[in-house]
């Protein structure tokens, strides 16, 4: 809007004492009706949170990103977004998911599993969240049900009951000898020991004898493996979910072929840094998913009326440089079961 037209309407109506008073009123009004439209779209961009424990290259942003562009969102654009790191250092994420309350973000996806979302829980009972991949939310008190989650906060699953027992089976499938398991899990992540619990019956069945091992930090890695081959006599490994793993795969995976020990995992991209096996959720799959959540919740829909899904796809790899190197053989009906082998 021309300026100069208000003044000239300012002149037209002339300098009587309402004249004037009306005239300031106006002039107000008609200046704010003048703001470029672009400023005002501006204001209205929403922002959503990004809250993991682990670090950028392990949290599985790029499979969000590309569901949430074909959705329309272009970051920067229409759409902003605050990343927050905890670098696998857990007791950060209290103060990270506080900050981005404070921020008044519209949605926050807490990545990465168990320590995230419960930071997220505990910093707003308000602002909605949404959480990519999840053992159990429903046990550890995240979600009243899968199926009417309750609250604010809704998501994916990559919990299928049978899972941890399958990959008991693939252990011993490829391990026939094998009597004593050791189970990797991470001091402060609340899902491990309900993980290591539900998986008693299966490894009950198929006579395994499981110990379970828990480090707090990467500096704990090497006095785990050698317990496992040490105090433990494990002749397998089965590493449970967890950032830290994720973060330092490279790191576990060496460490499992210097001590010769067939290991799994529920995330292919340990069994690609060099461990045995991986069989699990696609996690690119379930972050694809988690994108069309937080479009959802962005146009409307309340966290609550947006059942708890369990995952849709699902792979297994093995790595049979790693076979080599250890001196295992696959069974021929294995490998003719797996998704992917590397080679």
């Amino acid at each position: 809007m021309n300026p100069f037209w208000i003044l000239d309407f300012r002149f037209w109506i002339g300098e009587s004492k309402s004249n004037k008073v009306f005239c300031f009123a106006l002039t107000a009004l008609l200046l704010v009706l003048s703001v470029p439209a672009e400023a005002q779209q501006q204001a209205k961009v929403p922002k959503i949170a990004w809250l993991s424990p682990g670090s950028a290259a392990s949290a599985n942003i790029g499979s969000f990103l590309r569901e949430f562009r074909k959705l329309g969102y272009v970051e920067g654009e229409n759409i902003a977004i605050e990343y927050r790191f905890a670098e696998g250092k857990l007791e950060r994420l209290p103060d990270l998911a506080a900050e981005l309350v404070r921020l008044r973000v519209d949605v926050i996806v807490a990545a990465g599993g168990t320590p995230a979302i419960l930071a997220a829980k505990n910093a707003t009972s308000t602002i909605p969240i949404v959480f990519p991949a999840v053992s159990d939310p429903v046990a550890l008190g995240i979600v009243a049900s899968l199926a009417r989650p309750g609250g604010n906060i809704t998501g994916l699953t990559i919990r299928v009951p049978e899972f941890s027992g399958k990959r008991l089976e693939l252990l011993k499938e490829v391990v026939p000898r094998a009597r004593r398991v050791a189970v990797l899990g991470q001091e402060a992540n609340a899902a491990n020991a309900l993980d290591f619990k539900e998986m008693q019956p299966a490894a009950s069945a198929l006579g395994l004898e499981l110990h379970h091992i828990k480090v707090r930090s990467p500096n704990d890695l090497e006095s785990a493996f050698s317990k496992m081959t040490g105090t433990v006599r494990s002749t397998a490994l089965l590493l449970q979910s967890s950032t830290l793993f994720f973060d330092h795969r490279k790191m576990i995976a060496d460490l499992a072929v210097r001590s010769r020990l067939p290991a799994i995992y529920d995330a292919r991209e340990l069994a690609e840094a060099g461990i045995l096996m991986s069989y699990g959720s696609d996690r690119f799959d379930l972050y694809r998913r988690a994108a069309t959540y937080v479009d959802k919740i962005l146009k409307g829909t309340k966290p609550a009326d947006l059942p708890v899904e369990q995952p849709k796809k699902f792979e297994f790899v093995i790595n049979l440089k790693t076979a080599k190197q250890i001196g295992l053989t696959i069974p021929p009906n294995v490998l003719a079961r797996a998704d992917k082998v590397i080679r």
